[in-house]
């Protein structure tokens, strides 16, 4: 059956038996793939429908994408799902399935990129979130000897839980099952997201999809592909070359030069901490030699360093302190079980306030216990960031220091070089800064409020506790006061009987 006679099929076969057709979500390597909802449970589906009459390659690789499929079971791998048999009959040509997989109803990662907010990056929860789930998954693919080839936005799926959003991968098409040899030559795939091996036609590894996971990481945490991503990928190789090995991202300047960087650049969404730490995490994985890539692997535990560089930032524990006496938020990295004197030496070196005059509240108004460690001040959930407010007591006032933070070179070009004609993704980058710059500074203050009102809510218990301090101490005050005139009263009678004891005598 060609594509044209399977396009009718499809456009005529809107229900079938119990299943209906609700949406078509996109195009993957082979085929379309269209929601199904079966009207009696409301259970839904994705199926996957070949899209032109395949060549016998094609073909095979169609046939091994399902058969990759249906033997995977992965929380952050799509998963296969049993392709109802009258839908078979309906849709599905004699010699080649269909392929049923559980439905993801959050879209895809490249939709949560070109969302306005995300123009400069992802949150840091957020990232955190895509590192672990998509580093889950790769770990499973090649545990089970296969790459993945073909790692791009696209090819993550979101799904909500109840605690928060999952990613998945989706789309083997272009998966390849290693060999005895673990070399590959064949490829065709994505080119923007693609290993530099694979442009030059050398044999490759599971190499290739960690350069794919770093770029795609790199995109989140930025907004932005790494190495010159207004380049088609063939322009960009020949320039690429040349970076150094510990560069991850390569920029074309306003004057046209190329300016390579072995840091993450601002704007993003990163503590400094978490951003120092990726930054040596996505030095391994952009690596051009593709095997240096990933680092040595690991003989005690026959993993990839890379890997277990990740093992050791997620499990991390970052408290976010705002000080408002700067206005700057900082980032201290603990162990749950530190004492909160232990965080609070760290809060001195870095700010110069004395353990003695930090006053460290909840966004509710209450002081930090010191007699609990500091796990006190971590959220509930992996990656979420709550923040602890930072007060000098020697301080009357908090306004002097604080400063804006400094408007990005780009924006501040266009404001100063307004006549000047810039390319279309220069004006995108310049409008994404300064769209981030201005949603910043409006969170920036939001923070500042909430620490004000955590100060209010903070003196209004203090205040709570001195009233009801006086009122007790008036109470007792008062009993005092009343035994202290039976005592005056008593002592008056006892000196009354004595004096006329002494006057009269003492009578038997």
């Amino acid at each position: 059956v060609g594509w044209s006679g399977r396009a009718r099929k499809m456009n005529q076969a809107a229900e079938s038996g119990p299943w209906e057709r609700k949406e078509r979500l996109g195009a993957g390597g082979f085929g379309h793939v269209c929601m199904w909802q079966n009207k009696e449970n409301g259970e839904q589906r994705a199926v996957k429908t070949c899209r032109m009459e395949l060549s016998p390659r094609n073909r095979e690789r169609w046939v091994l994408e399902i058969q990759i499929m249906k033997r995977l079971n992965h929380p952050n791998v799509v998963s296969a799902r049993e392709v109802p048999e009258e839908m078979e009959k309906a849709l599905g040509p004699r010699d080649l399935p269909l392929l049923a997989m559980e439905y993801c109803s959050g879209g895809d990662l490249r939709k949560v990129l070109l969302k306005p907010e995300n123009c400069c990056g992802m949150r840091e929860c957020d990232v955190m979130a895509v590192i672990y789930d998509i580093s889950q998954a790769v770990q499973y693919l090649h545990t089970n000897r296969i790459i993945h080839r073909d790692l791009k936005p696209e090819n993550i799926v979101l799904q909500q839980q109840q605690d928060r959003v999952i990613y998945k991968i989706i789309d083997l098409g272009y998966a390849k099952e290693l060999d005895q040899g673990s070399l590959c030559t064949s490829f065709v795939g994505t080119l923007q997201y693609l290993a530099p091996e694979l442009f030059e036609g050398q044999k490759y590894t599971v190499s290739v999809d960690y350069w794919s996971f770093g770029t795609v990481v790199f995109e989140c945490i930025t907004g932005f592909r790494p190495f010159l991503p207004n380049m088609q990928p063939v322009q960009w190789h020949s320039i690429v070359i040349r970076k150094g090995p510990h560069d991850i991202v390569a920029v074309e300047e306003m004057n046209r030069e190329i300016k390579f960087s072995s840091h993450i650049p601002a704007p993003h969404n990163l503590n400094p901490v978490l951003a120092v730490q990726l930054e040596h995490w996505l030095q391994l994985m952009l690596f051009w030699n593709a095997r240096q890539r990933g680092g040595p692997v690991d003989e005690g535990t026959g993993r990839p360093t890379c890997f277990l560089i990740l093992d050791t930032i997620l499990t991390s524990k970052t408290v976010h302190i705002l000080n408002m006496v700067t206005g700057e938020v900082l980032a201290y990295t603990v162990r749950p079980d530190d004492s909160l004197q232990h965080l609070q030496e760290q809060v001195m070196a870095s700010t110069t306030i004395p353990v003695a005059d930090q006053e460290l509240l909840f966004e509710t108004g209450i002081m930090l216990d010191p007699r609990k460690p500091v796990d006190q001040c971590l959220p509930e959930g992996c990656w979420n960031m709550s923040l602890v407010y930072l007060f000098d007591k020697s301080r009357e006032e908090y306004g002097v220091q604080l400063r804006p933070p400094k408007i990005p070179d780009l924006v501040s070009y266009i404001v100063s070089e307004s006549k000047t004609l810039l390319s279309y993704m220069q004006q995108r980058r310049a409008f994404g800064q300064a769209y981030h710059y201005v949603r910043s500074m409006k969170e920036h203050l939001g923070r500042l409020q909430q620490g004000q009102r955590a100060a209010m809510l903070s003196l209004l218990r203090y205040n709570s506790s001195l009233t009801k301090l006086r009122s007790f101490t008036a109470a007792l005050a008062q009993q005092l006061k009343a035994k202290l005139e039976f005592f005056l009263s008593s002592l008056q009678l006892d000196l009354e009987k004595y004096e006329e004891q002494m006057n009269s005598g003492i009578c038997e």
